[in-house]
């Protein structure tokens, strides 16, 4: 099979109340989705493992570590910021949610499929190095590219953040890391209110009005991120997989539909094809509409396994 599917039941206990939209149905509408589209039974099924504290040590303090592992409550709810909060089952999830970026890589590295999505939640790119934000505890997508240049030995990776928010905590982690290209398109001004004025040779940052639709994001990505990624030549890439830019989604104000996922899904590959034997490994960002996120992802998927 081409594409592994990479997730963990714990990832459906973490809650932050039931008015959040950071929720458990997020991964059952993604489930549904994957079995309406009859694409379920053509990927490899992998649950992900928890990680090691050695593998998120590349990219958190252990101090920020200990610190999140002593806010776990043993009932209700423990917030660490006003939109991000611990349940009981929240640091089973993180854990077991950046174990499963880990194993993606894993799976690719060993040629057992071309690509892998991990389906899991809490998602991660908002966490920095020492702090946890948006919904984020552990930057899932930054341990994984982390454990590629250290477990693996490569010296290029890229990682490509589609979410509609800029990926802050990817780059604050890889801002002084050159094997580490990190490509964000995303709504600005926004939330998390930065990204626009970074200068570096290897963080391509691209901020877009709140309106943009799918016509715009092609040819800011076109002209701004690919000429970046065909110069780096990254011998693995990664998706931080955020479908909150659809137009069906409230979390901002982007018009993209499920055609632009699949085209910057090709677009990736294409790069991916050339360079990196194929590899890339998917993350799960946001998303919140229930309906488009779980659309999108099994237009992204059936791109990435070439059904």
């Amino acid at each position: 099979m081409h594409t592994a599917y990479i997730t963990h039941p714990s990832c459906l206990k973490h809650n932050m109340g039931d008015w959040h939209p950071e929720s458990p149905q997020r991964l059952r509408a993604i489930d549904d989705r994957l079995h309406a589209a009859h694409l379920f039974d053509f990927l490899a099924h992998h649950e992900a493992p928890r990680v090691h504290r050695s593998q998120l040590l590349r990219v958190h303090d252990s101090a920020y570590i200990d610190t999140v592992e002593a806010a776990s409550p043993s009932e209700g709810f423990h917030a660490l910021d006003p939109d991000t909060s611990m349940n009981p089952h929240t640091l089973e999830a993180a854990l077991h949610a950046a174990g499963g970026a880990v194993m993606g890589v894993d799976l690719v590295m060993r040629g057992e499929v071309n690509n892998a999505f991990v389906a899991a939640r809490p998602p991660g790119h908002h966490a920095t190095r020492s702090q946890a934000m948006g919904f984020c505890f552990f930057n899932n997508v930054a341990v994984a590219a982390a454990h590629a240049l250290e477990q693996h030995g490569l010296a290029r990776v890229a990682i490509v953040d589609f979410d509609v928010h800029h990926g802050n905590g990817t780059e604050d982690i890889f801002h002084d890391e050159p094997r580490v290209m990190l490509c964000s398109t995303f709504q600005h001004p926004y939330y998390p209110y930065c990204g626009a004025d970074t200068v570096s040779d290897h963080v391509v940052n691209v901020p877009l009005p709140a309106g943009t639709a799918g016509s715009t994001y092609r040819e800011a990505f076109t002209a701004q991120i690919m000429p970046r990624l065909e110069a780096f030549r990254p011998q693995l890439l990664f998706f931080s997989a955020g479908f909150d830019g659809h137009r069906e989604d409230d979390m901002a104000q982007f018009g993209l539909v499920e055609a632009d996922y699949i085209w910057i899904t090709e677009q990736v590959m294409d790069v991916a094809a050339r360079h990196a034997e194929s590899r890339i490994v998917s993350v799960l960002e946001g998303g919140y509409d229930l309906s488009s996120l779980g659309r999108s992802v099994a237009a992204h998927i059936k791109t990435m396994a070439g059904l």
